[in-house]
């Protein structure tokens, strides 16, 4: 059980909710395209705040605690590096004006936020009393991981869920967005604006993406603290990292194979934690199996941080070396200043249904939706 004192936990929430809505505020007050130099800036900021968060959890409650907290944090920052390719392409499938990315991009991260807080009580209170639900969450991340390596190769494609296609057929959507406004007035009568829409599929896809982050988590530590700070730092700092990455997303041809690769460790690692605290009675007859192999922490540390640099370096050397091949890894021809909407975008009619995304895919066209 961790034991922190309680102004420090009090202290870290206040002080990450502060931090969060002075970002929003920026954000709203000063909507541009951030330079290179300010990303640059804002996520090496963010990163320095979770390396030193780690020393403190190092001062207050030792290495393993320490060593939980840098293993999710990196995990999940690595899975949201991921998840910037999804915001890349409804960005683009929405054509949603390059300034006001940076606010579609901080309410996608409160949305996110929101939905992992839930899930993360739910999942500390579940595991608590149901420990053999380890068995489920590691099927699904060894699943999932599969799924993504089969995946290598293919081109990215956002698909509306259900919600997205309802929402359509029942808003009176104007034709154009109204600076970042989800609500606007067109000749006297109140509509929403196309921003509504893209705040949904942001918000939705969030959803999907806490069903692997969360249960990926709870494989390395089951704190509830460690979980929730974990996933804020690695959230923070994700819009700035956006317009940061650039192209350079294009080129992490591997980034989904390592995640694959991660994830499916993770996901063993759960199953033998659930074999070892065994209660199933079907399972060597409801007892522990002492047998299984502990997996330490440290070893997933250094099982992440070698497989995702590992990813990185052979992504930028094949990226480098044959760009050609690069594109074809990652689904398409790349191109170096615009994103191709191959049918127009409608927002009150059916979904376009071919888009590709290029290497600069962090500069959709400011044509209007």
């Amino acid at each position: 059980m961790l034991d922190l004192p309680v102004w420090f936990e009090i202290g870290s929430f206040v002080f990450l909710g502060l931090l969060l809505l002075a970002d929003l505020l920026i954000v709203a007050r000063r909507p541009h395209v951030p330079s290179m130099k300010e990303s640059s800036l804002w996520v090496c900021f963010y990163v320095s705040l979770a390396l030193l968060f780690g020393l403190a959890m190092l001062w207050f409650a030792g290495g393993q605690a320490a060593g939980e907290f840098y293993a999710g944090w990196l995990t999940e920052y690595s899975l949201s590096v991921d998840n910037l390719f999804v915001f890349v392409i409804i960005m683009a499938r929405f054509s949603v004006p390059r300034k006001y990315q940076q606010e579609v991009l901080m309410v996608g991260i409160i949305i996110a936020l929101v939905l992992r807080g839930i899930f993360i009580l739910l999942g500390a209170a579940l595991i608590e009393r149901f420990i053999w639900l380890f068995y489920i969450f590691g099927a699904f991340l060894i699943y999932t991981a599969i799924k993504l390596a089969k995946q290598q190769g293919e081109e990215e494609e956002y698909e509306e869920n259900v919600l997205i296609r309802r929402m359509r057929r029942i808003l009176p959507i104007s034709d154009d967005y109204d600076g970042a406004k989800i609500r606007t007035t067109v000749d006297g009568k109140r509509l929403w604006t196309p921003m509504i829409i893209v705040f949904l599929a942001i918000g939705s896809t969030d959803l999907l993406f806490a069903l692997d982050s969360i249960p990926a988590i709870f494989g390395l530590t089951r704190e509830a603290f460690i979980v929730f700070t974990a996933n804020i730092f690695a959230l923070m700092g994700l819009r700035q990292l956006y317009f940061l990455l650039g192209g350079l997303l294009e080129r992490l041809v591997y980034l989904s194979m390592g995640l694959s690769v991660i994830l499916g460790f993770i996901g063993i690692k759960l199953i033998l934690e659930a074999m070892h605290e065994n209660s199933l009675p079907f399972i060597n007859g409801g007892e522990p199996i002492e047998w299984a192999p502990t997996i330490p922490i440290w070893l997933s540390l250094s099982v992440i941080i070698g497989v995702m640099a590992l990813a990185v370096v052979a992504s930028l050397y094949k990226a480098r070396n044959d760009p050609e091949a690069a594109a074809q890894l990652r689904g398409g021809d790349v191109s170096t200043e615009d994103v191709a909407i191959e049918e127009p975008t409608d927002l009150t009619g059916p979904p376009a249904s071919a888009m590709r995304v290029p290497e600069d895919s962090a500069a959709p066209t400011e044509e209007k939706a």
